[in-house]
């Protein structure tokens, strides 16, 4: 190793080490009070107590999460610029070629945080007391109801458009910024269902401002044992899952990215932090880098095909 190589690696050492040594921003693509906005402060909030740093949550909501993921992309990769996304970056990469930035060459995958199941919520005077019953309504009236989004090809979106296909009827699509206007105008009475995240959602079901008809995981979940899924009301091959993890610039420096992964995964198994998470409904998704990096990828290539299949359009 010559002199100069050696010093580049004892600098670059040196930095890593020091590393956060100013306010570290992350940007969140969605409203405050958003599934991805509450888990993403969650962690913000952890990481500023274990790096004894500031930790910053920027909120930039509009285009699916894609102004955020953007600004994150043309950031400097000196890791002092993060982004907390979820499955919309993976959508958005599959079905919109014309974005203003690349996922799989500007963005690097950093760490998983958490992988939960929607909640479908109606608002509490909402006719429709289980799934059948919603459906059945939906088919009497084609084209009637409304169904909220945070966002144009967000996980809640795609989590509706296959319900909506899997169960035979057509709704109208109201897309908002974020989680918390779209659960707003559903408790109101607006909107008559959304697929919520279950930091929303949840305790919205729990208190009673709305009414939980299902979840879209596999099997029930933990946080809600009594809702049942939506594959136990008529709709068996129905799965959906909300996956949410920190991303950075492709520049960032390997060995840098690698150190905040670890960061990350030590945040994690706290049980400060996991009791924090759950308690907020959400189930973690623990895993290191490189499998992150492979997720994330295979998630675009899955809703490629999906694309590509369906003739989805997003734009």
């Amino acid at each position: 190793m010559t002199r100069l190589l050696l010093l580049a690696v004892l600098f670059a050492s040196s930095v890593h080490a020091q590393y956060p040594a100013k306010p570290v921003r992350v940007l969140v693509g969605y409203a405050a009070g958003s599934s991805t906005d509450v888990v993403g402060r969650v962690m913000a909030d952890r990481l500023g107590a274990y790096w004894k740093q500031s930790v910053i949550v920027e909120n930039r909501g509009g285009a699916a999460g894609n102004l955020a993921a953007d600004a994150v992309a043309k950031a400097p990769g000196d890791g002092y610029t993060l982004l907390f996304a979820q499955n919309g970056l993976a959508i958005s990469a599959a079905a919109l070629p014309n974005l203003a930035y690349k996922a799989e060459t500007d963005l690097l995958p950093l760490a998983p945080v958490a992988a939960t199941p929607h909640i479908l919520i109606v608002a509490p005077e909402f006719a429709a007391k289980n799934v059948q019953e919603l459906i059945a309504r939906a088919r009497a009236e084609p084209g009637k109801l409304a169904y909220a989004s945070s966002g144009v090809g967000n996980s809640d979106h795609l989590c509706a458009e296959l319900f909506n296909l899997m169960a035979g009827i057509q709704a109208i699509h109201v897309p908002y910024k974020g989680g918390a206007p779209a659960a707003t105008d559903v408790m109101g009475g607006r909107i008559a269902y959304y697929f919520a995240g279950m930091p929303v959602g949840l305790p919205l079901s729990k208190s009673g401002r709305a009414r939980a008809l299902g979840t879209t995981g596999k099997e029930r979940f933990a946080g809600a044992a009594d809702i049942p899924t939506i594959a136990e009301q008529g709709l068996p091959e129905y799965q959906a899952t909300l996956w949410q993890g920190f991303f950075a610039p492709a520049a960032l420096d390997a060995a840098l990215g690698e150190r905040i992964a670890r960061d990350v995964q030590a945040v994690l198994a706290l049980p400060a932090t996991r009791e924090k998470l759950e308690g907020a409904g959400v189930a973690l998704f623990t895993d290191n880098q490189a499998n992150f990096r492979r997720f994330f990828f295979a998630e675009i290539e899955k809703w490629r095909n999906v694309v590509r299949k369906t003739n989805l359009k997003l734009e």
